[in-house]
């Protein structure tokens, strides 16, 4: 989104080759909705904005399991202490400046991934690259693994040049692009193309604070240190060693004093972070929940048969693996019988079950009962969360501009146009 990587790819542009393709190579008239093939035709990369629910579906679809992006409303430590554990990574989102380019690296750490933004608009596809390259043990899915198996030995602006040109990144970022951000992207990029050849060149210290543009970053805990990861600067920059602290502890002041450089009300800026996907942990312990039910609803079978009898609740479920799966759960929960059967059931709780008399053990199963109706709630609440993300993520791609210019062009027709901008302008 700034202008630093704009003016990397203006060189062509300049020449009249512009690398985000001439308008009229759009195989749709200009008021029509962007089309698949007009993504996919299209070499430049779309703003998206700070927004978890178009994150989080990025993820998804770019094949990443196991991560789910989260806002952060306030720095707070309170605030901070209930995001979902580990957190990976945040994001941040303000209005770039360079930094201090002593703070960084000579050179990219070996063990870090990290790459440049080399093109208009990609950082936030950068960031998140930035970030999950970056994870442990991490499930990429398939293309992300092979792109960072193949990007392993290069440079951060090699890595930045082959995202530029990963189709499979840029069609999935590019589903949030709107036929007005295909035309706006590329008039901006003929523009700057055009300025350039009418005046003198401008260093980045020239630039205006107000001429820059909105920027997301990095912060990542890796090797032990904690790193800032700018895709606009050449190299990373390591803010610490992490002891015994939260990692957190190092990436929050220097969140905070970029904040304080806004004036008061100002609000340009925005903090997501990525965390453990709570999903990843409900489903195992909901399989280990059902799996002690049935042992205990096995144990109690041998020592009182008759103890359904007396409890109308229970009569009828008899805590099989097969029935405790619900329809409510989707394939995305991988809850299935022969994962239930596969739990692991603690040592304790196996001595435990063995020395319970069959009233402990019923007032056990009740304890086990109302810790499976908490964590089926935590479920789908999971699960509602996505869909709202879907949901959310469905709106924003769907391209309202035709909607809005056939209004406009009715409201024209009945000569209503120009007394609204009349009212809008006295008021």
């Amino acid at each position: 989104m700034a202008d630093r990587a704009k003016r990397r790819r203006l060189l062509d542009a300049s020449n009249g080759h512009s690398p985000h393709g001439e308008l009229d190579l759009l195989p749709c008239p200009a008021s029509a909705p962007a089309t698949t093939e007009d993504k996919q035709i299209w070499n430049g990369f779309c703003e998206i904005e700070s927004e978890p629910a178009f994150f989080n579906v990025i993820l998804k679809e770019l094949g990443v399991k196991g991560v789910k992006v989260h806002e952060v409303v306030s720095l707070e430590r309170e605030m901070l202490q209930l995001l979902p554990r580990p957190v990976y990574g945040l994001i941040f989102l303000f209005r770039w400046k360079e930094d201090d380019p002593d703070k960084q690296e000579s050179s990219c750490p070996e063990g870090l991934w990290f790459a440049n933004q080399t093109v208009s608009n990609a950082c936030a596809s950068v960031a998140l690259l930035n970030i999950v390259n970056n994870i442990p043990d991490i499930d990429l899915g398939e293309p992300l693994r092979q792109f960072k198996h193949f990007t392993h030995n290069f440079t951060p602006a090699l890595r930045g040049d082959a995202i530029g040109n990963f189709h499979f990144v840029k069609r999935v970022h590019n589903s949030f692009a709107r036929k007005m951000d295909i035309l706006n992207g590329d008039l901006q990029l003929k523009n700057d193309a055009t300025a350039k050849k009418q005046r003198s060149k401008r260093l980045a210290d020239d630039l205006d604070e107000s001429e820059a543009g909105f920027h997301f970053i990095a912060f990542v805990p890796v090797g032990g240190r904690v790193w800032k990861l700018d895709g606009l600067e050449r190299q990373p920059q390591c803010l610490g060693t992490i002891r015994d602290e939260d990692w957190l502890d190092h990436a929050k002041p220097i969140i905070e004093a970029r904040m304080a450089e806004y004036e008061e009300g100002q609000i340009e800026f925005g903090i997501l972070s990525l965390v453990k996907d709570p999903l990843f942990d409900l489903i195992p312990a909901l399989a280990e929940n059902l799996k002690v039910l049935s042992v205990v609803s096995a144990r109690l079978d041998n020592l009182r048969p008759d103890w359904r009898e007396n409890d109308s609740e229970t009569s009828t479920r008899t805590d099989t693996p097969s029935e405790a799966i619900s329809t409510e759960f989707d394939g995305g929960a991988a809850l299935t019988p022969a994962a239930i059967e596969s739990a692991t059931i603690p040592e304790a709780i196996k001595q435990q079950l063995e020395s319970r008399n069959v009233d402990d053990l019923l007032t056990f199963r009740q304890q086990l009962l109302t810790l499976e109706a908490q964590i089926r709630t935590s479920i789908r609440g999971e699960q509602q969360a996505c869909s709202s993300d879907d949901d959310r993520a469905a709106s924003r791609r769907h391209d309202y501009g035709p909607v809005v210019q056939s209004w406009v062009r009715m409201l024209a027709e009945k000569r209503m146009v120009q007394p609204l901008l009349d009212a809008t302008t006295n008021r």
